[in-house]
């Protein structure tokens, strides 16, 4: 091999082996001054290595930035080294920690340096280039003597590394140099071992870092980058492997090496196929970077926002997209796991709910159970491998029957809201094997904590739900059994005018009127409890007039008996209600003021339109009622004066009325009366069509 070629690995080397450094220290985080300017040292002698690796390609360009990274080189590493020794001597609490001395010693140096870099450019096979450049050694010796002298005795294993490789360095450019100035010009193979030198002193510089955790930068790299950039780094390695056998196969394989070298590379690629697509390789690729390129094996800030993610992704929370298994899916991505299985709470038992790739017991677990009870005092993540061999640890916990014969069985994780057990999750064995350490535990237990706080909120979501359908039901059936009410007092009032009247026809005829219609509203009842609380049609046209008259017709027989006016102006107008709804306020207002009168009072009922609305009022002088009971009581449901009364007529009334868009006011006066107003929207005369007129 020629010098040249020589010179290429050896300074290729070099500069593979510093990038390597380079990319190690990047990868760690939050550390101090002395971590910045090591970084920064290993970036110049990166970029050094590099250029003099392009000017033996040649690139005519690479010459020049090669001479002005030579000196820049030697700067960085006596200005860590300056630093390292005002940290190795502490100063007083008034001084500045980079005292006199040393910022004298770092205008020499980049003086020498900026006439290293003046006299390369002008002729950098001169003595004089030489001199500098060997003074420049000099004086990162002597720095390193005095860093590792003024170390504490005790803490000189931490910088052992780094000043025997800075040592080193600068060592064999004193011996390159001098022997330069001595003869004028450099001796070539002194400088083509140059690179290989450098290169072997890399792990010198990375055992330091290493024993110097202070020296952490605040510098963040992806996890999932390093992975990718691994990844793609094996892949191009693998490759190129394949095309170096590929042409040893072709060039000695004789009239068969082009066949061969085809076969090579196909099978070469569907390898790296397989690798690629293996879940089992990925894993254990995560699990070597974490072990070897960080200081955490998880990157928590992925880890918890790849958590969030999945638990609150929406879905139709049926089968594979409800909650139950994103929640399973998480915990089991975190610690990379093929799947398992998860219970939830539902009363006194916890159920399985939730299934991934699991082929285990499913049986339901009561409360009672020695697991579920361990689970929920002690609240610890049970490793099946390790409570079958220490079980004395569990205080000789035994666990159901399957989950103890279920041999891909790896953790038992419980699920807690705050001090309660909502559940637990039985993790499958992972895709690559993974320590369970505390970071392992930690991670999972936060995991667990969070996915259960979603379960939780799920639950109070669905309690909460169901008792508003409760409440739903109960408030309709309250209102139904008002309306049962009412038409039970409408047939009773209509039996005992039965004793008097039987034998009159007309009566007879109402009579039947009256059951009809009483029939036809007790089947409106029932369909609405099936259907909910709301009506099954939608607000129609309705005729003020006709409604008003059929609701004073079916309280015929009340003492005092109410009389109807209608205005003129209302006659032929029209609201938008339910017909039968708006007839059982008008009843109810009616019922309450014959109630509220002797058998000689009077109820007058009255319509008119006044701006656009249809006014209806009812108005009695029975005994009134006082302001305070007005305001306070009239209107709250379940409240009521009657022996009998529900108290909800009257909120039904006014609920409904404002549900069309009007409003109910009263007025009354303790003594004199009282009168109620209903204020509705006229319905637009074109949109009313003849209306079916129902039996009265």
């Amino acid at each position: 091999m020629d010098l040249r070629s020589l010179g290429l690995a050896s300074f290729g080397a070099a500069t593979v082996a510093w990038l390597l450094l380079a990319a190690l220290l990047a990868a760690r985080r939050s550390g101090n001054r002395s971590g910045g300017l090591l970084l920064a040292a290993v970036a110049v002698q990166v970029l050094w290595a590099g250029a003099l690796t392009l000017a033996l390609v040649p690139w005519p360009p690479a010459f020049a930035l090669g001479r002005a990274l030579e000196a820049a080189r030697s700067l960085a590493w006596i200005v860590l080294l300056l630093q390292l020794l005002g940290s190795a001597r502490p100063a007083a609490a008034d001084e500045d920690p980079l005292d006199r001395s040393r910022r004298r010693a770092l205008a020499l140096v980049a003086a020498l340096a900026a006439a290293s870099l003046a006299v390369d450019f002008l002729d950098p096979h001169a003595p004089l280039a030489f001199t500098v450049k060997t003074l420049l050694a000099v004086t990162g010796l002597v720095c390193v003597e005095q860093v590792y002298r003024n170390t504490d005795p005790a803490h000189r294993w931490s910088l052992k590394y780094l000043t025997i490789a800075l040592a080193g360095l600068f060592s064999f450019d004193l011996l390159l140099y001098s022997d330069a100035m001595l003869f004028s010009q450099l001796d070539a193979s002194w400088w083509i071992a140059r690179g290989f030198a450098n290169a072997l002193l890399v792990p010198l510089i990375a055992i330091a870092a290493a024993r110097n955790p202070q020296w952490k930068l605040d510098i963040g790299v992806s996890r999932s980058i390093v992975f990718h950039s691994a990844a793609l780094f094996g892949a191009g390695a693998y490759l190129l492997f394949f095309a170096g056998v590929g042409y040893y196969v072709r060039f000695f394989g004789g009239e068969w090496g082009a066949t061969a070298q085809t076969l090579v590379l196909f099978g070469g690629a569907i390898g790296l196929l397989v690798v690629l697509m293996s879940g089992a390789a990925r894993a254990r690729l995560r699990v070597f970077l974490s072990k070897h390129f960080f200081s955490y094996r998880f990157d928590y800030r992925e880890q918890w926002l790849r958590l969030t993610e999945t638990l609150s992704q929406q879905g139709d929370d049926t089968q594979a997209s409800g909650l139950p298994h994103r929640a399973l899916r998480a915990l089991a991505h975190t610690v990379e796991s093929r799947g398992g299985a998860l219970w939830l709470r539902n009363h006194d038992t916890l159920h399985c709910v939730a299934r991934q790739n699991y082929h285990g017991p499913r049986e339901a677990l009561a409360l009672d159970d020695p697991l579920v009870a361990f689970l929920a005092e002690r609240e610890w993540i049970i490793e099946i491998d390790e409570w079958r061999s220490r079980r004395e640890s569990y205080d000789g916990l035994a666990l159901p029957d399957g989950f103890d014969a279920h041999e891909s069985g790896w953790l038992i994780v419980p699920l807690l809201l705050e001090r309660e057990l909502l559940g637990l999750v039985l993790l499958e064995r992972p895709l690559a094997p993974l320590a369970v350490d505390w970071e392992v535990r930690d991670l999972l237990k936060a995991a667990a904590r969070q996915a259960a706080s979603y379960l939780g909120v799920q639950r109070a979501v669905e309690q909460l739900v169901q008792a508003q359908q409760f409440e739903s039901f109960n408030r309709m059936s309250a209102f139904v059994v008002h309306d049962l009410k009412n038409l039970v007092a409408q047939l009773s009032l209509m039996l005992r005018n039965a004793q008097r009247h039987r034998d009159n026809p007309e009566f007879q005829a109402d009579m039947l009127s009256t059951v009809e219609n009483v029939i036809e509203r007790m089947q409106g009842l029932l369909l609405q409890l099936r259907v909910g609380a709301r009506p099954v049609e939608q607000p129609a046209p309705v005729r003020i007039a006709e409604a008003l008259a059929r609701a004073v017709a079916s309280r015929r027989g009340l003492q005092p008996e109410p009389s109807l006016e209608i205005d003129p102006s209302i006659a032929e107008r029209s609201v938008l209600a339910h017909a039968e709804r708006l007839e059982r306020v008008i009843g109810h207002l009616l019922q309450n003021s014959a109630d509220a009168c002797s058998a000689s009072g009077i109820i007058r009922v009255r319509a008119c339109a006044e701006d656009g609305e249809a006014r209806i009022e009812v108005e009695d002088n029975g005994k009134g009622m006082s302001e305070e009971f007005v305001r306070t009581r009239l209107f709250r449901p379940f409240s009521s004066t009657k022996a009998h009364g529900m108290g909800i007529g009257t909120f039904e009334s006014r609920e409904y009325v404002r549900e069309l868009g009007g409003s109910l006011d009263v007025e009354s006066r303790e003594g004199a009366g009282t009168t109620f107003r209903i204020r509705l929207p006229l319905a637009s005369d074109r949109a009313v069509p003849e209306p079916a007129v129902a039996g009265a």
